[in-house]
């Protein structure tokens, strides 16, 4: 079974500490070694979820950095990064695991609806918020991500009540659950595991917003 180990944080920290050409030419060796053990655990992951799942998309972020349009022209990132979406029109939102040392994190949500999700988002918080807060308030969810994350508008958004029962939902602009892992926990044998319960943790989530995004505010179905 692959896993992260002390080996993959180090060469991280070694990026961070030496983040130029010269240096990474002379471990590129090491680089494609460390890529493919990691990439071999995203894999592990991908393939556990695909038991209960469907998802389309597997991606692994490259660790070149788009120097075009960033003021920092350091030229590597210093993590490794996991996007696994689930396929659409019918199912919604995307798993994320960042491995980076002291700032690991298995993520999901919404990170950028656009105007229309969005606004269809709200109405159905504004309609029936009990329905949303009984899968934030899942045991597992709780004790994962404790709360939704994400960027919000100051006031209530146009349209909506600022007196709301729901308003701090109603404000979001993004739905996103994190949780984050020491060091430790991510070299543990038991790691794999806790990725996958994490993710698991975020499937009610997920097909509630499914059911949301896949129909319109009479509950008709948006695609056959």
């Amino acid at each position: 079974m692959a896993g992260i180990t002390r080996e993959h944080l180090s060469f991280l920290e070694e990026i961070k500490q030496h983040n130029d050409r010269s240096w990474f030419a002379k471990n590129k060796t090491r680089y494609e070694k460390i890529h493919r053990e990691v990439k071999a655990f995203f894999q592990e992951i991908f393939e556990e979820l695909q038991k209960t799942d469907s998802l389309s998309q597997f991606h692994i972020h490259r660790i070149y950095r788009d120097l075009r349009f960033s003021k920092d022209k350091t030229p590597y990132k210093s993590h490794f990064r996991l996007h696994l979406g689930r396929t659409k029109p019918l199912l919604r939102g995307g798993y994320y695991l960042n491995i980076e040392p002291g700032n690991s994190v298995a993520s999901g949500g919404f990170w950028d609806p656009n105007s229309k999700d969005l606004l269809r988002i709200r109405k159905e918080f504004a309609h029936d918020y009990e329905a949303i807060r009984a899968v934030l308030n899942e045991k597992h969810f709780k004790k994962y991500f404790g709360q939704l994350r994400g960027t919000e508008l100051l006031t209530a958004p146009k349209g909506f009540d600022a007196a709301h029962p729901a308003i701090d939902l109603l404000k979001k602009k993004q739905y996103i659950a994190r949780r984050f892992f020491t060091d430790d926990e991510v070299v543990n044998a038991s790691f794999l595991k806790e990725i996958i319960k994490t993710f698991l943790a975020l499937r009610p989530f997920f097909d509630y917003m499914s059911e949301v995004l896949t129909t319109d505010e009479n509950g008709e179905p948006l695609y056959r």
